[in-house]
C-alpha cells in the first residue's frame, strides 16, 4: 500500500489536470485549484524537510569529522544566523524589508558571494569552451566559426573590424542573423524534443507504467 496509494494519487491528479485542460469547467476547474493549493502546501513541507535533511547531513559530517566537515560547520552557522535574523531580529517588520538584519546580510554578504561564485565559473566556462571549440571535425569547425562571429559581433572590436563592409556583412548583423535563424531553429528543435519527452513521461505516470518516483522499477 505504501506504493499503490501514491501511484493512485498521481494517476487521479494527472487525469484531472488533462481533462481540465480540455474541459475548463466545473467541477474540473475546482479540482485544479484544489490541486494547486495542495502543491503549494506540499512544496512548503518539502522545503522544511530539505532544510532539516541538510542540517542532519552537515551535523553528521561535523560529528564524524568527515572530509569537508569544515564547510558543514559554515553551513550550520550560516543557517543559524539567517534563521535568527529572519525570525527574532526583524523588529516586528517583514524580515525582507530594508533595514532589517536579514536584508543587510542578504544584500551585503550573500550577493557578493554569489557574484564571486559566478566570476569563478567564468574560468571554467572559458576552459570548457576551449575544449569544445577545437576544430576536430566539420561540426566542431562550424561551432567554432559561429562562436567567433557571435563574440566579435557583440563587442566594439567587431564593429571596428567590419566598419568598411556592406551593412549585411558587418559582424554585428551576422551575429544577429545567427541568433535569429540557426540558433532559434536549433533551440526550437530542442524544446520540441523536451516537450515530447515530458508528454511521454507524463503519460507513463498517469497510466501507472512509470513507478520510479515511488521507488519502483
Amino acid at each position: 500500500m505504501r506504493r499503490e496509494i501514491p501511484i493512485l494519487i498521481a494517476i487521479v491528479v494527472g487525469f484531472v489536470y488533462v481533462i481540465q485542460f480540455f474541459v475548463p469547467h466545473a467541477p474540473f476547474d475546482k479540482f485544479q485549484n484544489w490541486g494547486n493549493d495542495w502543491i503549494q502546501i506540499i512544496a512548503g513541507f518539502a522545503i522544511i524537510l530539505g532544510v532539516l535533511n541538510l542540517l542532519k547531513v552537515s551535523l553528521e559530517k561535523v560529528y564524524k569529522k568527515s572530509k569537508g566537515w569544515g564547510y558543514a560547520v559554515i553551513i550550520i552557522i550560516g543557517f543559524l544566523i539567517m534563521t535568527g535574523a529572519g525570525l527574532f531580529f526583524s523588529g516586528g517588520k517583514n524580515y525582507q524589508n530594508p533595514g532589517t538584519p536579514f536584508y543587510y546580510i542578504f544584500f551585503n554578504i550573500y550577493f557578493p558571494l554569489n557574484a564571486t561564485m559566478f566570476a569563478i565559473l567564468a574560468f571554467f566556462v572559458a576552459s570548457a569552451s576551449y575544449r569544445a571549440f577545437r576544430a576536430r571535425n566539420k561540426e566542431a569547425t562550424l561551432l567554432l566559426l559561429a562562436a567567433i562571429f557571435l563574440m566579435l559581433g557583440r563587442t566594439p572590436l567587431g564593429d571596428y573590424l567590419s566598419a568598411g563592409l556592406p551593412t549585411g556583412w558587418q559582424l554585428k548583423n551576422i551575429s544577429d542573423w545567427i541568433m535569429d535563424f540557426p540558433q532559434t531553429a536549433g533551440q526550437r528543435a530542442i524544446m520540441i524534443g523536451i516537450a515530447l519527452g515530458i508528454i511521454s513521461t507524463s503519460l507513463r505516470v498517469i497510466t501507472g507504467l512509470e513507478r520510479t518516483f515511488v521507488g519502483g522499477e
